[in-house]
């Protein structure tokens, strides 16, 4: 095992700041991966088909994945540095505020948040995410997330690029009970009581906790809390059926038939606002007028979830044979989706296919003292270089409120 300590050093001061990651597959076994996350082919079932296809990637992560028969790093991502390579969970927990900064180190003791590519053929159940205090009962976190639908990705929609989100006002308790009761006996029914918006590429959402929502068929990039937390409240889709497990496994056991207690469970005046898009929905909006200057920072995830800024998230385009450098309030992770060219001292490529288990030049995390400094970013090729990076808590208080878009 290689000295944990040691690597990182060695590759922070090789990269000045910042670390390569190598890219880190999940597959969900209910699921039907989508095959636009650029692994080759033959890889989508690399783990084996008891397993499930692989439809996520996921991006600075040190959160591990809570699927059943799940390596023990599944969900993790590995710092490289020559041959050596050690989770970026490992590095965090060595050197701290190095790298994630003093303040998300003092209160959290972890990098709190992760993101992902979600990539699936068709829709998925309509489900939520537990809150902090229902996750704490399971030993866990709850887990607030966002949505983007980078047009890099999405040439092609898949089966049903639309998510519903939330329920139709005027909908009970009583009748999310009656569904629930229902459950074996095919299609329960949720969807009738809620309501399918379209999914457009470059634009996005934020989704607190307890909300139900059925991401539609777009690969989403989710900039979200570090946990793995849902309940599953829809009971078959496209003719599948979906284990009642899936509904209560992060909840307590002793309330597992107690579907008053599930639908309770659920934030009632999110899920039947009104105005629910208004109070969720995303368009990017520019950091700053730098088009003559060659590049676009743009914000693609931001707001608030219960009054706090849990994460944010930016996409950066640089114009061909452009440079620029970036200054941030803290330490990211980016993902390269669109062309070659550097970061820092890092050669940065976006892929057309990846072999499962290879490693890749279009991942890194950089640390807050990097980011706060300065990162230069230099497009060597013919087309934009395009990057997307994600931040932790307070790490952007500039950052817009939901519906700022409308303003700009």
């Amino acid at each position: 095992m290689p000295n944990v300590a040691r690597v990182v050093v060695d590759a922070l001061n090789e990269g000045q700041g910042i670390l390569r990651l190598a890219p880190t597959w999940v597959p969900r076994s209910f699921l039907q991966p989508g095959k636009r996350l650029k692994l080759h082919p033959n890889d989508y079932y690399a783990l084996g088909t008891h397993r499930g296809g692989i439809d996520e990637r996921w991006f600075a992560s040190t959160t591990v994945a809570k699927n059943e028969n799940a390596a023990h790093d599944e969900g993790l991502s590995y710092v490289v540095f020559g041959k050596d390579k050690v989770t970026l969970k490992d590095a965090v927990e060595e050197l701290g505020a190095d790298l994630i900064g003093p303040r998300i180190w003092k209160k959290y003791q972890r990098w709190p948040v992760y993101s992902k590519f979600f990539d699936n053929m068709g829709p998925i159940p309509h489900h939520m995410h537990q809150n902090d205090k229902q996750a704490k009962l399971v030993g866990q976190e709850g887990k607030p997330e966002s949505y983007y639908f980078p047009p890099q990705m999405n040439a092609i929609g898949n089966n049903f690029p639309y998510t519903f989100m939330g329920l139709e006002p005027g909908t009970t308790k009583q009748d999310i009970i009656r569904c629930l009761d229902r459950w074996n006996e095919g299609d329960n029914g949720i969807l009738d009581y809620s309501k399918a918006y379209r999914l457009k590429p470059g634009t996005g959402w934020l989704i607190p906790p307890c909300v139900l929502h059925a991401p539609g068929s777009l690969v989403t990039y989710e900039p979200q809390w570090g946990s793995d937390v849902f309940g599953m409240y829809q009971s078959m889709v496209e003719g599948r059926a979906v284990p009642r497990s899936l509904l209560t496994k992060d909840f307590p056991e002793a309330k597992h038939n107690d579907n008053k207690y599930l639908v309770e469970a659920l934030d009632w005046e999110g899920n039947v606002n009104p105005n629910f898009k208004d109070s969720h929905y995303l368009e990017p909006i520019p950091v700053a007028n730098t088009e003559k200057e060659g590049y676009v920072d743009r914000w693609i995830v931001y707001g608030r979830i219960g009054g706090k800024q849990l994460f944010t998230a930016k996409e950066l385009t640089v114009n061909p044979g452009a440079k620029c450098v970036i200054e941030d309030g803290g330490a990211y992770g980016w993902i390269t989706v669109q062309g070659e060219g550097t970061v820092g001292k890092l050669r940065l490529q976006t892929p057309a296919m990846i072999r499962f288990g290879a490693m890749t030049e279009d991942e890194v995390f950089v640390t807050e003292k990097a980011a706060k400094e300065g990162v230069t970013f230099v497009n060597t090729g013919s087309e934009p270089l395009v990057g997307l990076r994600y931040f932790g808590p307070d790490a952007c208080p500039d950052a817009p409120e939901v519906g700022a878009y409308k303003k700009k």
